[in-house]
């Protein structure tokens, strides 16, 4: 049994008397106070998460563009510096490595930011292909990352630095931003995993706590909440923002998944995938995730079989119920023919076989 993983802001969690748990050989908290309460703190002011366990990669050298550009579905040639891009990795047959957001923070430096499980997996995948004129450092272990989301996380985040937070746009970011009772500058990006407005904040790991502590003392005007990756869960869940190894994983392909906004099939490189994601993207692909909604009472919960009749259609990849709209929903891959909003279909749910109906996503629209 190996001793589970801690970010730098174990202690600050332990203090506030958060519920820790395993999360992929991470000792993290699931919740300080309940998830529903959290949920409904993120929606409505904001939610401070330690994210801390994703990996961070640094890409860098004369071809790194080009071999940015093999390795990944999405258009890297359309990033300057200090923007950012959500884009995937895929095997040959269009199964995923990963999704990822690649940050240009200068011509020939990119810093990738991966799912911590497949970290070891990613950099091993990214030296297996690596070309001459390019350097991969894993640097997750240099930073901190804090998320903070929700319709307050500007004005909170504001009231600690002098940098104007609201010219940052979406899947833009700052380097060397300035944070008030904070020794390092950090990078700050508006990006985030919620549905919510809000930023992903890096910074030295050893700067981490005092960051932790310096947003939750500001944002107690603000109704700044630490919030545990349950909640974190439904968030990303009612705003159709897939999770690896559920939405994602070696057997399902981004367009499956649909995130097909994400594979540029006419960039010039020919990227790890192309042919079968090309493929997928113009003949459509035989099973898609869609949303489902449960008509009787029960919750469709990860792995449960979808069924028209006797015959098994698909699978339940998330469900929960929506803490915002109160419903039990999932998402779910099924064969295409079943995928029409309004379709009514059967979910295995224990041993019961209860019915369910394709409705539209995202859940939950800010």
């Amino acid at each position: 049994m190996s001793e589970l993983k801690r970010t730098p802001l174990f202690e600050e969690y332990k203090k506030l008397g958060a519920k820790t748990i395993d999360f992929g050989g991470w000792d993290l908290p699931v919740q300080f106070s309940s998830i529903k309460e959290e949920h409904h703190a993120t929606r409505e002011q904001a939610g401070l998460f330690d994210v801390s366990h994703m990996g961070e990669v640094l890409v860098e050298g004369e071809h790194s563009l080009e071999f940015l550009q093999k390795l990944l579905t999405n258009d890297v040639s359309k990033l300057v510096p200090n923007k950012a891009q959500y884009t995937i990795m895929c095997y040959e047959d269009g199964g995923t490595v990963d999704d990822l957001i690649v940050y240009q923070l200068e011509v020939n430096k990119y810093l990738l930011v991966i799912n911590a499980a497949n970290r070891e997996k990613d950099v091993q995948w990214m030296k297996d292909h690596q070309e001459e004129g390019v350097s991969i450092s894993d640097v997750s272990d240099d930073y901190v990352q804090l998320a903070l989301q929700g319709p307050k996380a500007e004005e909170a985040l504001q009231s600690l630095t002098d940098t104007d937070l609201s010219q940052i746009k979406f899947f833009r970011f700052e380097q060397e931003v300035q944070l008030k009772g904070v020794s390092e500058t950090a990078l700050v990006s508006r990006t985030g995993y919620t549905g919510e407005d809000g930023f992903e904040i890096y910074l030295p790991a050893s700067a981490g706590p005092d960051l932790w502590q310096a947003i939750l003392k500001a944002g107690e005007t603000f109704g700044v909440r630490p919030i545990g990756l349950g909640a974190r869960d439904t968030l990303r869940f009612e705003a159709n923002l897939a999770l690896y190894g559920q939405e994602l994983s070696k057997d399902i392909t981004p367009i499956e998944a649909g995130l097909g906004f994400a594979v540029k099939i006419n960039k010039d490189a020919d990227f790890i995938g192309k042919e079968v994601l090309k493929k997928q993207k113009e003949e459509g692909p035989s099973r898609k995730l869609v949303g489902i909604e449960m008509m009787d009472k029960g919750i469709p919960r990860t792995h449960y079989d979808v069924l028209d009749g006797d015959q098994v259609i698909g699978f339940v990849t998330t469900g929960t119920q929506s803490p915002t709209l109160g419903k039990n929903v999932g998402l779910a891959l099924l064969d295409a023919a079943y995928t029409e909003e309004g379709t009514e279909v059967t979910v295995q749910v224990r041993k019961r076989r209860l019915q369910a109906k394709v409705v539209p996503t995202p859940f939950y629209k800010r």
